[in-house]
């Protein structure tokens, strides 16, 4: 009867079925149904869905893109249901263009538990995670932030984003047992443990305060050697001489300029500050250990990421504008965000190559063909300017003849 049953729920397991509590792709407009604005602020840039300047298909490359320079952007969208992250996986992916070359701007996603009002949403309300490129001059991160009770802590380690023009895919898995995984278009870029990448729980050993380092610790672990005595004449040497190349100008006065001295040049003879060489200190114990004592803060049954999250969120600002977002997917399998990417951004990718190809063509000829038209203008104002000087001259060599003439028919 117990092995029976234990098939059974071998079996039932086995049948549960992947969940998609997320999926966007802003490939035709109702995407505007889903996402509302906030009105926490009434100067927020305004979002428009467009493929961009180039692009892998006109309609599947449709993405949510910043329009406005040097604004704050705010959009928020609740999930098909509240994913509880407790007992699968958590898997956020979405892709991000910046066709701008951005300067300064983030390209992230929020995370955000029940209970916020779009209405109301802003930089500070609760998020349970923060995921996604954010770039600023040479400061280029991918933000993984865990909020834990009430505070939110960034990722220890350092993830470079894809920062160039072309679309890049942002991956977080996060599983049960509170391992995780960065992937950077479809590579992994971060892997670990969210106990030991982020400062979120206290540390488990803390410097005992009641311990001291004893006053009569010798921790130095080389004295002067006694014996070594400074060599005779050593002080005797000047660190700078007077230049002996140097003379008295000839138009020096010593009644108005003083008396007269030469300029200091250092002295080669010098040997510098004397200092006895070192010896072993035979009274040397050793680094000094501060004794570690368990953490009275710390447990070890406190829960991490456990969220219950029920929205995501834009919460923006950029500098120069031009950000399209992509083909968003939140699930609790990586197989399915695996297919997603192989269905959206790998068939796209080539293609967006191409065309970012094309149009670098078509600038580069274009910035050719209007510097070759400045070059034909500027040569053509320059003859137009040689013919105007020429037919001057003519002009003044006329006015100069008629002089002339007239002189000659007075005389």
């Amino acid at each position: 009867m117990k092995i029976s049953t234990a098939f059974a729920a071998l079996g039932l397991a086995s049948t549960v079925a992947a969940e998609v509590y997320f999926k966007e792709t802003f490939d035709d407009d109702t995407w505007s149904t889903r996402w509302a604005a906030s009105k926490h602020r009434d100067d927020y840039g305004q979002f428009k869905v467009t493929p961009g300047k180039f692009y892998a298909d006109e309609k599947t490359s449709r993405g949510l893109q910043t329009s406005e320079n040097a604004r704050f952007y705010s959009l928020i969208a609740p999930l098909d249901k509240e994913f509880q992250h407790k007992d699968k996986p958590f898997v956020l992916q979405f892709s991000v263009k910046f066709e701008q070359n951005i300067d300064c701007g983030g390209g992230y996603l929020k995370v955000v538990p029940p209970g916020v009002d779009s209405a109301t949403f802003h930089g500070e309300s609760p998020y349970n995670i923060m995921f996604g490129p954010d770039i600023c001059g040479y400061d280029k991160k991918t933000h993984v932030i865990f909020s834990h009770k009430e505070k939110n802590h960034l990722i220890k380690k350092t993830i470079a984003p894809g920062s160039d023009q072309m679309t890049h895919l942002y991956t977080l898995i996060v599983n049960p047992d509170k391992t995780y995984k960065v992937e950077i278009d479809g590579e992994e870029k971060a892997a670990g443990s969210l106990a030991e990448d982020w400062d979120i729980l206290p540390a488990k050993k803390i410097k005992d305060p009641e311990a001291k380092k004893p006053a009569d610790w010798v921790d130095d672990a080389t004295i002067p050697d006694p014996e070594d005595k400074k060599p005779e004449g050593y002080d005797d040497i000047p660190e700078y001489i007077a230049d002996p190349d140097a003379t008295k100008p000839e138009d020096w006065d010593d009644d108005m300029d003083g008396e007269w001295e030469a300029p200091k040049i250092s002295n080669v003879e010098f040997k510098g500050e004397w200092k006895p060489k070192q010896i072993p200190n035979p009274a040397y114990k050793g680094v000094w250990i501060h004794p570690e004592i368990d953490n009275p803060e710390y447990d070890a049954s406190e829960v991490i990421a456990d969220y219950t999250s029920a929205s995501l969120a834009f919460d923006l600002w950029q500098v120069k504008a031009g950000t399209i977002f992509d083909d968003i997917i939140v699930t609790d399998s990586i197989e399915e965000a695996a297919a997603f990417a192989k269905e959206t951004y790998e068939v796209k990718k080539p293609l967006e190559k191409a065309a970012k190809d094309k149009l670098d063509e078509e600038e580069k000829a274009a910035a050719a063909a209007k510097a070759e038209e400045a070059r034909l203008k500027a040569e053509a104002e320059a003859k137009a300017k040689e013919a105007e000087a020429a037919e001057k001259v003519e002009e003044v060599k006329s006015e100069e003849a008629e002089v002339k003439e007239h002189e000659k028919d007075e005389l």
